[in-house]
């Protein structure tokens, strides 16, 4: 019996993978097209990957996503807005250095730029006699050429009171928690009905000794937790849009 010849195979490959290649191709052109279609808001992109940070991680310890710094609970900006920014602060800050030159309060204000953004920090002692709130003559004009500078912004200000860890009871401020309050309260008062600052960029709060940055035990520790801060904050995304 004579043998079949054997079929003769094409050379190269099978149909099938041809029409397979065509598609994946097709496939992949129409993903790069909607892409290219697309934009991202970044920040909401990050707070999304945020609300994700850790809960995606194998092991019971560190994240999985690792993020910048945020600032107020929100991403810090892109580097151009946080460049601008930062610039901003830095004169602000040189601006605010000559006034308390001027009225030679550079030993008892301090000027810091931080994460949070520009700080002001008075010791008690600048606008306050010791146990009350209200503000003393000197205070009034410190808070008036300061404000002339935050005017020049719309930034958010927050105002913060307080205090060391020595109890007062008064009739008027039953616990420090009172006093440092309405200290923040009436500074704050002060700038919308002098300083015309608009109400709506402006806050106030009370810590009483709950915030302490040196430590309680001695002279000097307490009378560096007497204070008042005044911080002018770093802009929230949306603010920058």
């Amino acid at each position: 019996m004579a043998r079949k010849r054997q079929e003769e195979h094409k050379a190269g490959a099978p149909d099938w993978l041809a029409t397979y290649g065509d598609m994946m191709t097709l496939l992949l052109v129409f993903f790069v097209l909607l892409f290219s279609m697309s934009s991202i808001d970044t920040a909401k992109y990050k707070a999304a990957v945020l609300s994700l940070n850790g809960s995606l991680g194998v092991l019971d310890s560190g994240p999985t996503i690792s993020l910048e710094p945020l600032v107020n609970n929100y991403p810090v900006d892109s580097p151009t807005e946080s460049s601008a920014e930062s610039e901003e602060f830095s004169d602000m800050q040189e601006e605010l250095m000559k006034i308390l030159e001027e009225s030679e309060l550079s030993g008892q204000v301090k000027l810091e730029i931080n994460e949070r953004g520009l700080l002001i920090r008075f010791l008690d002692s600048v606008l306050f006699d010791s146990g009350k709130a209200d503000l003393k003559p000197q205070a009034l004009e410190i808070i008036d050429k300061i404000s002339v500078i935050l005017n020049e912004s719309n930034k958010r200000i927050t105002v913060e009171g307080h205090t060391d860890n020595v109890p007062i009871s008064t009739f008027k401020y039953p616990s420090n928690w009172e006093l440092s309050t309405t200290r923040a309260v009436n500074v704050v008062k002060y700038m919308i009905d002098k300083s015309a600052i608009d109400p709506i960029r402006l806050s106030a709060s009370g810590y009483a000794d709950q915030h302490p940055i040196s430590d309680n035990k001695s002279i000097e520790g307490r009378k560096n937790n007497r204070r008042v801060d005044m911080v002018i904050l770093r802009s929230e995304p949306d603010e920058n849009n």
